[in-house]
């Protein structure tokens, strides 16, 4: 299965302890290259999550992210009674020296920093339902990816099945520009009004067939197309292979459009070479 390397997804997750939110992004990269940005309490998740992202994931740069958010509006509210004695003392002591200073209300006091204690949600409990919600969150990146890798091989075949008909209108048109090569040089000798050696004749129309003799590079290109199919249908990361094949078709177009000394072959050739280029490019997204 062909997978992109681009893709995202988000998850959320509810709990007593509140509400995680996991994002995942992932673009095309040389190499696997997680990326986690996690809350300070699920900081000792990160070795964890690197390797639960490594198993559904092959290539490319993954950026998870993770927000938790901990306050409830349904729980009720913890004050720091110590605190709180410590800040009312200190009021007293600021009334007692500054003339008209009127006392805070109990609101303002609440709000004051530390005097509500912070609610730590249970740890163990927090990071088991981060991970399974995780995983369901990179469960949904591999189907995007998936899904649009699926959509790049239909792309790449497409193409392929179309550089396989400029190929086999080459096969066609190679015979008849031979045939066009020697009509003429005959032609030209009958203007000339030369006797040639029928040996040397035929010999100069041997040296023009193998400077035009493309049948190996059309042959190789059949070969990579072949080669193309079966990659899409691996099950591993064929990214790296599909590059490499790339290059092996634009070297045969090259060839062919060296060795071409008729117009309508010439043509065939760059319409290849605009057919491998498309593909190279979405080959870039492939993991």
């Amino acid at each position: 299965m062909t997978r992109s390397m681009t893709g995202f997804a988000r998850r959320e997750a509810q709990g007593e302890w509140g509400e995680l939110v996991w994002e995942l992004r992932s673009v095309n990269h040389r190499y696997l290259d997680v990326s986690p940005r996690l809350p300070e309490t699920l900081r000792a998740l990160e070795p964890t999550i690197r390797e639960k992202v490594a198993k559904y994931v092959g290539r490319g740069k993954v950026e998870v992210t993770g927000r938790l958010a901990t306050t409830r509006s349904d729980r009720s509210i913890e004050v720091d009674t110590e605190r709180l004695a410590a800040l009312s003392a200190a009021v007293d002591t600021v009334r007692t020296n500054v003339i008209d200073c009127r006392a805070p209300d109990a609101l303002r006091l609440l709000t004051f920093p530390g005097v509500q204690k912070d609610i730590e949600p249970d740890t163990e409990t927090l990071q088991a339902a981060a991970l399974e919600s995780l995983d369901a969150a990179l469960a949904d990146l591999c189907d995007m990816r998936a899904s649009e890798g699926a959509r790049l091989a239909e792309m790449l075949t497409t193409r392929a099945e179309a550089i396989r008909e400029h190929a086999a209108a080459v096969r066609q048109r190679v015979p008849e520009v031979r045939a066009e090569q020697a009509e003429k040089l005959r032609a030209r000798l009958a203007e000339m009004d030369v006797e040639a050696d029928p040996a040397r004749v035929e010999t100069e129309l041997v040296m023009a067939a193998q400077r035009m003799d493309v049948a190996e590079e059309l042959d190789r290109l059949d070969a990579h197309i072949e080669a193309l199919k079966q990659a899409l249908s691996r099950s591993e990361p064929v990214g790296r292979r599909l590059d490499f094949l790339m290059q092996e078709f634009n070297r045969e177009a090259n060839t062919l459009g060296s060795k071409s000394s008729d117009a309508e072959v010439t043509g065939h050739a760059v319409e290849m070479k605009v057919l491998i280029e498309q593909m190279r490019e979405q080959v870039q997204n492939i993991e």
